[in-house]
């Protein structure tokens, strides 16, 4: 029992450490995964010894002593208590992502393979996007927090980025798994709507989301986010203004080569959305309509991608 309460004691250090010191700085992968570890063990503690009246009165007092030395080195610690263990390693993550020395390269790995076992069930995202997006949230609110310049948001996120490369899919689906985080709807508003705003700077990324992510995903960030609905949209007539006819296919096709997008798929893009957000159709319709007339407002096959656009739409 000693050697558990011993244990259980340097667990609560270790995450005061991890929540309001600079020691993370030095931290690499395998000291984030050892203390992840450790935290896991706590709630091993938590779940064998809650129903076990004198073991949990001796964690308690452990946990007391420690917290009252805790308290005395670190102003501002609030401690933790028997019940916080049942979520130990949620308790670092937070711990750690609102505390302003996290380097860049913990972040990543936080990023990169999420160390948290979570019990997330999959949604359309994933299990592991979702944690991740919960994430993202969670630092982007404590970095504007603490810097009411927007340009440490924003290199925040493009750290983040640069991190994912190669795994731009995954990132994606990150980045919409944070839009449709519902846990804390005041702090959370703020962040997403920084996001989005960062979102349709990087256009790279924000076409990638639109080619690589499930419509169904799509619809759900459209019907939740009108600026995700109108850089969707704007994505989409990019596309569109994108393509040439090719006599030989006989068909619209992209000029450029990523993302490569047909314009079948195009078109099951427009009306995805706008079975999503019917109020859009009318506004878009009049749009490609005025396009179409710039055109030369011919109903020949093949001369304007908006006169086929808008015939394939209202078919």
């Amino acid at each position: 029992m000693e050697a558990v309460l011993k244990n259980l004691a340097s667990t609560a250090e270790l995450l005061a450490a991890a929540a309001q010191t600079g020691v993370v700085e030095h931290w690499d992968k395998q000291t984030l995964s050892r203390a992840f570890h450790w935290a896991q063990y706590c709630e091993h503690l938590f779940s064998r010894f809650h129903d076990n009246p004198p073991v949990r009165r001796a964690m308690e007092k452990q946990l007391q002593l420690t917290n009252q030395s805790l308290q005395a080195a670190l102003p501002g610690y609030s401690g933790v208590s028997f019940s916080d263990l049942s979520r130990c390693q949620h308790q670092l993550l937070v711990g750690l992502l609102n505390n302003p020395n996290l380097p860049t390269s913990v972040m990543k790995i936080l990023f990169d393979s999420s160390p948290v076992d979570t019990q997330h069930n999959s949604s359309a995202v994933g299990a592991d996007a979702e944690v991740q997006g919960v994430m993202l949230m969670e630092r982007l609110g404590a970095v504007m927090s603490q810097d009411s310049e927007a340009c440490r948001a924003e290199h925040f996120l493009d750290s983040v980025l640069q991190g994912c490369e190669g795994e731009a899919k995954h990132f994606c689906l990150v980045i919409a798994a944070a839009l449709l985080t519902m846990e804390n709807a005041a702090a959370e508003t703020a962040s997403q709507d920084f996001l989005l705003e960062w979102l349709q700077k990087k256009h790279s990324v924000l076409e990638h989301m639109c080619s690589a992510l499930p419509t169904a995903l799509l619809m759900d960030l459209a019907k939740e986010h009108v600026k995700f609905r109108d850089a969707y949209c704007d994505v989409l007539k990019n596309w569109a203004s994108d393509m040439e006819y090719s006599i030989n296919d006989g068909e619209w096709v992209q000029t450029s080569t990523n993302p490569t997008v047909s314009f079948q798929k195009l078109t099951e893009h427009f009306l995805a959305l706008f079975e999503a957000c019917p109020s859009l159709r009318d506004d878009v319709e009049k749009e490609l309509n005025a396009l179409k007339i710039s055109d030369g407002d011919f109903d020949v096959r093949g001369l304007s991608v908006w006169g086929d656009l808008l015939s394939a739409l209202n078919k």
